[in-house]
Parts: C-alpha cells; structure tokens; sequence
C-alpha cells in the first residue's frame, strides 16, 4: 500500500476552480461539440474520429500541433457519473485507432502506451472544482507538455463556460 501511495504521488494531480455551476462544468467534458472548442492546447485543434461519452464507450482522437504534428490518441470510458465524475483511459494509436508505441508515435522513451485519467467535479457556492489525475509521472508530464497543456485545456474552457454564461 505504502508504494502504491508513494507512486501516485509523482503522478499528474491539479486542480482548477470554474466560477460556473458543476453541471455546466460536467456537460462541457461529455459533449461532443463543446469538446472539440477546448480539448486541445493553445495553438492546438483537436478532432475526434470518434466519441461516445458513456461508461464502455469510448473514442479516437487527434491533437494536431503546428509544431509538432499530429499526436492521435484512443481510449474507453471506465465510468461517467453525471455530474460527478468521468475516468477514461488514454492510449497511443495511429489514425485508424491501431495501439503504437509512444516511441513510434514520436513521443518520450518513457511515455507510458496506457494511461488513466480520472475528473471529479466538486461544487461550491456557485463554483466547481475539477480535481484531475493522469497516471503518468508528473515529472515526464511537465517535461514532455503534457502538464502544462492541461493547464492551458483549462484555461480554454474557463473562456468558453464565461463566454456561454447568460
């Protein structure tokens, strides 16, 4: 247990406070069109070939980065729990959704093929926080950008939920 523990410590955790309502925080991550306006970092655009947010669906998507090419990535979805949690694993593949090493598909020797994501969406007053786990060293996240392009997906998002408001 100790190790487990010591292990997700190194791993990807942040949180991000939204000033709008937890359903409307939980709705932009399972819609499809509200997806593809934030899904992706700055510069970014992000398609999916495929999505069906449901717990067994699951999708096949591309971040395409002008600096670095496209990065396609599957994965499932272990559980949705409307609007309070949403795991999902996060796989590398190519364009037709075939598993690739990360090495092949350009990225980090140490990139893990799989990996799990789990979002909670907790509300206060008015505000939701969205917890974030990745199991990836958050070491070789922030050094590979994965880290800091969660960061920035947030931040997109926090644009469009206040752009949206009425």
């Amino acid at each position: 247990m100790e190790e487990k523990n010591k292990r997700n410590a190194d791993e990807v955790h942040l949180s991000y406070t939204f000033n709008a309502p937890r359903k409307a925080v939980f709705k932009a991550w399972t819609d499809p069109a509200q997806l593809a306006e934030w899904y992706a970092p700055h510069g970014c655009t992000i398609l999916f070939k495929t999505l069906d947010v449901r717990k067994g669906g699951s999708f096949l998507s591309c971040v395409s980065n002008p600096q670095f090419g496209e990065c396609w990535c599957k994965g499932v979805y272990t559980e949705v729990v409307s609007p309070e949690r949403i795991e999902y694993t996060m796989i590398v593949s190519d364009e037709h959704g075939n598993t690739v090493d990360p090495v092949s598909a350009g990225m980090h020797a140490d990139w893990p093929l799989e990996t799990k994501v789990s979002v909670t969406f907790t509300e206060d007053n008015g505000k939701t926080t969205v917890t974030l786990h990745q199991t990836v060293s958050q070491k070789l996240a922030k050094e590979t950008g994965a880290y800091p392009s969660w960061i920035q997906m947030l931040e997109i998002l926090e644009q469009l939920l206040m752009r949206d408001k009425i």
